[in-house]
């Protein structure tokens, strides 16, 4: 990589002149957007090395980045880092040793964020939360071990916390199946796990988000709440309800009037231990393999490919960022393009 030098910027008394300072930020990124920094001879600039008052023009300890792939025929591909403006937040991530709740995260960890991640089993979870200590050493996480749905483990996972300035409410979803064998008590798991819990944390966090002014709950649903799958009943009658309550909780002026957002993410198939539980159930009832199942489901994806967790996370994470406080009440479908409709 080359570095590109400050050569235009004075210092007085050894210190940065700032007006200098920003019109030199402004040329090296208007020269990163229109392409005239690459030369044939090179193929990256990186502008990480840059002093921080230069990164902070981007509003934190972004940087930028261009390369390309064929310098021949400029043919190339440029990255400029948002701040999402959640650095030393506080974020309680539901469910988060593994699957979309780790890829949730991580992606907030990134961002600086500290972190309570909390998941049903303690390796795991440790596991998880090392790589998180490892991804970010600046933040803090803190893991609490344990079914959520428990009163003791829900109050112990509020009680790391600080303060939760976002909230990531995300549950494994019930077991697939036909209703005609589901009990009174299978129901009641569901509801318990993928509604009331939520609901639950949701009521013990707005108040303090918006009595600070900021406030973001993600809850991770699914897919089959916009288009039900048939033989996860389970899912889709314990997600729905929460689904419906968040639509009329997201609007009440005390809360999306104080920067308080609520919003649903409905993630289609994404390559997780849940999408291979329910490719296996399928392969059980048509006598076909997992294998066969899946790629018959990926074929039918116009993105060709199953869903990964870091891009799950990378979305959530620019929910839960200071640029998303217009957006609340929402349903906000990951599929690959899966679902047919208009709205």
């Amino acid at each position: 990589m080359h570095e590109v030098a400050l050569s235009s910027v004075h210092t007085h008394g050894g210190r940065i002149d700032r007006q200098e300072l920003r019109q030199a930020g402004e040329r090296l990124l208007q020269a990163l957007a229109d392409g005239s920094l690459l030369a044939p001879d090179r193929r990256v600039f990186a502008f990480d090395a840059l002093p921080n008052p230069l990164r902070a023009l981007k509003g934190g300890s972004g940087h930028a980045v261009a390369s390309c792939a064929d310098h021949h025929n400029m043919s190339c591909k440029r990255k400029i880092a948002m701040d999402l403006g959640i650095a030393g937040r506080w974020a309680l991530v539901c469910a988060s040793s593994k699957g979309l709740g780790k890829g949730c995260a991580m992606a907030l960890a990134r961002e600086g964020v500290n972190l309570v991640v909390n998941a049903r089993g303690s390796e795991a979870l440790e596991a998880t939360a090392a790589e998180l200590r490892a991804l970010n050493p600046a933040i803090k996480v803190r893991s609490v071990a344990g079914d959520i749905g428990r009163n003791e483990v829900r109050r112990a996972a509020l009680d790391a916390c600080p303060q939760v300035d976002i909230l990531v409410n995300n549950a494994g979803g019930p077991p697939p199946g036909d209703f005609r064998d589901w009990t009174r008590e299978d129901w009641l798991r569901a509801v318990e796990a993928n509604m009331l819990t939520p609901i639950e944390l949701i009521r013990a966090t707005v108040d303090g988000m918006a009595a600070r002014g900021f406030g973001r709950v993600v809850n991770i649903t699914s897919a089959a709440v916009k288009a039900p799958i048939d033989i996860l009943g389970l899912s889709n009658g314990a997600r729905s309800g929460l689904t419906g309550f968040v639509a009329g909780l997201a609007r009440q002026p005390n809360l999306a009037g104080r920067n308080v957002t609520l919003n649903n993410l409905l993630p289609g198939a994404f390559d997780t231990e849940r999408l291979r539980q329910t490719l296996s159930t399928t392969a059980q009832a048509s006598a076909q393999s997992p294998e066969a199942i899946g790629e018959q489901r990926r074929r039918g994806i116009p993105a060709g490919r199953f869903g990964s967790s870091d891009e799950f996370g990378a979305f959530c994470a620019f929910l839960c960022s200071v640029h998303a406080g217009y957006m609340t009440g929402q349903n906000l479908l990951l599929d690959g393009g899966h679902y047919p409709g208009t709205f």
